[in-house]
C-alpha cells in the first residue's frame, strides 16, 4: 500500500525559522485543519507538542477534541458548540450567530478587513461587543485574515491599515463594556514573513510549517523544507514492445522496448489525475499514460517509488497549488514520522 513519511527534522527546521520571526514559540498557533493540511492530524500534533507548540487552530469541533490533549489552547474556525469548553475558543464569523453560542463560551471575534469572506463588518464592531456582553460570552481575541499576503498587492497594506483601526477600536470597546484585555492576531504564514517587527499576540501558521509556502522571490523568505513525501509500491511489471500502449485511452505509446510497472497509488488516494501523461518523479522517473483510480504506471521496475517529496513541484504539473495537492491525500494512507 502507498504510504507517507513525515520528516521531523524538516518540520522542526521550519518551526525554528518561524520562531525566529515570532520571537517566541509561544506565539505560534499551528494550523491543523483538514488533517493538518493532509499531513495527519495526530502525527503533526504529536511532533508539535514535542517541539513545544502550545496553541493550535482547527476547522471544527471534531478536530479540536482529537488534539485537545496536545495543546493548552485551541481555536476553532468554523463551528458553534453545544457547550462551553475551557480549553477551546470558537470563532464568531457573522454577527447574526452570536446569540447561538452557549453562555460563557470562549469566543474570538473575526473582523473582515477586506477579504470579504468571513467575519463581521468593521462598522458592526460595537454591536458585536454589545451582543457578546448580552449573551455572556467570554471574548478573548479579535482577529482578521489576509487575502493577498503571498503576492504583490495593495490589498495586504490596506488590510493591515484596517486591522490597526480595528485594534484601536476594540481596545476602547473592551474598556467600555468591561471586558478582559484582548489578544490580537492577523498573520498567516505569508503575512508573518512580510512582517519585519512582529508584535501581535500570535501568528496562525499553516503552510509555512509544512514547508510549502510559495511567495515571489523578491520577498526573500528563509529556506523552508517540505515535510511530507509520498511513496508507492509496485503491483506488477511488464515489458512493452515498440508502439504498445499503456492504460486508459492508450495515451502512452512506447517509442522503443521498455519496462513499465504499475504502482499502488491513484487519484482515489489523492495523486491528482491532472498529472497524467507528463508527470516526472523527483528521481526523474516518467509517468506512463493516465493516472487510474487506484494505480499509476511509471517507466521503472523499482519495488518502491518515491512519487513526490515536495507538493509545490507536484502542483506545477497539476496546475494547482500545494494546498490542494496535500489536502487531497486520503486519511487512510499510513503516515510515518521519520
Amino acid at each position: 500500500m502507498a504510504y507517507i513519511t513525515l520528516n521531523k527534522k524538516h518540520f522542526f527546521h521550519n518551526l525554528d525559522i518561524i520562531t525566529n520571526q515570532t520571537k517566541s514559540k509561544d506565539k505560534i498557533a499551528l494550523v491543523l485543519k483538514d488533517n493538518a493540511y493532509g499531513h495527519g492530524l495526530l502525527e503533526i500534533a504529536f511532533m508539535a507538542k514535542e517541539y513545544g507548540i502550545k496553541k493550535a487552530v482547527v476547522r471544527c469541533e471534531v478536530e479540536a477534541q482529537m488534539v485537545k490533549g496536545y495543546f493548552d489552547t485551541i481555536l476553532v474556525l468554523a463551528h458553534i458548540p453545544q457547550k462551553a469548553d475551557a480549553k477551546i475558543s470558537y470563532t464568531i464569523n457573522d454577527i447574526t450567530t452570536i446569540k447561538e453560542f452557549p453562555k460563557h463560551t470562549k469566543v474570538q471575534l473575526k473582523v473582515d478587513t477586506g477579504m470579504n469572506r468571513n467575519g463581521i463588518e468593521m462598522d458592526e464592531m460595537e454591536e458585536a461587543f454589545v451582543q457578546i456582553a448580552l449573551y455572556e460570552l467570554s471574548l478573548e481575541a479579535v482577529f482578521t485574515h489576509h487575502s493577498s499576503a503571498d503576492e504583490f498587492s495593495d490589498t495586504f497594506t490596506m488590510q493591515k491599515q484596517n486591522f490597526h483601526k480595528v485594534k484601536q477600536h476594540a481596545r476602547v470597546l473592551a474598556q467600555k463594556y468591561k471586558m478582559q484585555e484582548l489578544a490580537f492576531h492577523s498573520c498567516n504564514s505569508a503575512a508573518l514573513f512580510r512582517t519585519e517587527d512582529f508584535d501581535e499576540d500570535m501568528a496562525r501558521i499553516g503552510i509555512g510549517a509544512y514547508g510549502c509556502l510559495v511567495m515571489p522571490q523578491e520577498f526573500d523568505i528563509p529556506p523552508l523544507k517540505p515535510v511530507l513525501s509520498l511513496y508507492a509500491n509496485k503491483l506488477s511489471t511488464r515489458v512493452l514492445q515498440e508502439d504498445e500502449c499503456v492504460g486508459y485511452s492508450a495515451t502512452y505509446q512506447a517509442k522503443s522496448v521498455c519496462c513499465v510497472s504499475n504502482y499502488d497509488v491513484g487519484y482515489a488516494d489523492g495523486f491528482m489525475r491532472s498529472c497524467s501523461n507528463h508527470y516526472v518523479t523527483p528521481e526523474g522517473v516518467d509517468i506512463a499514460g493516465r493516472i487510474s483510480m487506484d494505480n499509476s504506471s511509471f517507466l521503472s521496475d523499482a519495488e518502491e517509488l518515491l512519487i513526490f517529496n515536495d507538493a509545490k513541484e507536484v502542483a506545477k504539473f497539476a496546475d494547482t497549488i500545494a494546498y490542494e495537492v496535500l489536502t487531497s491525500l486520503k486519511n487512510y494512507i499510513t503516515r510515518k514520522i521519520v
